[in-house]
């Protein structure tokens, strides 16, 4: 069974910076992709970034450029190191761990972009 829990969310002024954390159970996360999604009220989920488990990263053009991802696989730990926060990026979000075609979610930790 796979356990992701999100924490580091809270409130950042605009043009701050927050750094989320994702921390997983099992002995999957090696070898699975990990990816980060938010979600506004009233709006769909979308994917913010991902990572391979070779490392690989990807990016929503919305945040190419200030945010990153990373991960640790000594800890079974992926980040989101989030720079120059804009009022959009106001969501909740959540960690995934996708393997053999399945995806497993975190509980979501809200992030607020306000001054």
């Amino acid at each position: 069974q796979v356990q992701l829990v999100e924490s580091g969310g809270g409130l950042v002024q605009p043009g701050g910076s927050l750094r989320l954390s994702c921390a997983a159970s099992g002995s999957i996360f090696r070898i699975a992709g990990m990816g980060w999604y938010r979600q506004a009220p009233e709006k769909q989920r979308e994917l913010v970034a991902r990572i391979t488990s070779g490392g690989s990263t990807n990016y929503a053009d919305s945040v190419k450029g200030r945010f990153t991802m990373s991960r640790d696989n000594a800890k079974n730990t992926v980040f989101l190191q989030m720079s120059s926060l804009k009022p959009e990026d106001t969501a909740v979000y959540y960690c995934s761990l996708v393997f053999q075609g399945v995806i497993y979610w975190g509980q979501g930790t809200q992030v607020t972009v306000s001054s």
